[in-house]
């Protein structure tokens, strides 16, 4: 797939199957994160990639968080069961470094952009996936449990594998309302 193809042509794909990117692909989809744009080398990143088990595991968080948030019976009882909706998750970390020349804000962006640099490459090796965020990635709960420090942040969780839906349309956007020119 050429490079501009993939990044003009990219589209979140939320009902996945099996397979999910394994051996060298995934290899790609790794190597890929780490060639994100890392101002000092800081690498502020962590990746905890979640299949088989690893699912259920990461819904058994999901419910802890689900229960002591108060959620409703069904919002509960639905919690262990969205990691489930593809055979990968990888849930991705921004994980903060005190620095006086990269900002928390830096930092954190350039883990999201480690995370499109692994979507970018599942897609260019035959595989789909939808960047999801929503309330687990800012939940004490789930962040106790990745024991991470207040500063660091869930960036998302990135589901992989086989798309069963044709990709949804894109979103109709006029760049005009969106770039200026100072010239």
């Amino acid at each position: 797939m050429q490079a501009l193809d993939l990044l003009l042509n990219r589209r979140s794909h939320p009902r996945l199957e099996s397979p999910a990117p394994q051996g060298e692909a995934l290899e790609n989809i790794m190597q890929a994160a780490m060639r994100a744009p890392d101002h000092a080398c800081l690498t502020p990143w962590k990746f905890v990639v979640c299949e088989g088990k690893g699912l259920s595991k990461l819904g058994e968080i999901f419910e802890v968080a689900a229960i002591n948030d108060d959620m409703d019976e069904k919002q509960v009882i639905r919690a262990p069961q969205l990691p489930l909706r593809a055979p990968m998750v990888i849930v991705a970390i921004a994980k903060y470094t005190e620095h006086e020349k990269v900002p928390w804000v830096e930092q954190v962006a350039s883990a999201s952009c480690a995370v499109h640099a692994m979507q970018m490459a599942a897609v260019a090796q035959g595989f789909a996936g939808i960047w999801r965020t929503g309330s687990y990635a800012r939940n004490s709960d789930v962040k106790s449990a990745f024991n991470l420090n207040e500063e660091d942040e869930i960036v998302g969780f990135l589901y992989l594998g086989t798309s069963t839906i044709s990709a949804m349309k894109p979103p109709s956007r006029n760049k005009d309302d969106y770039f200026e020119y100072w010239r």
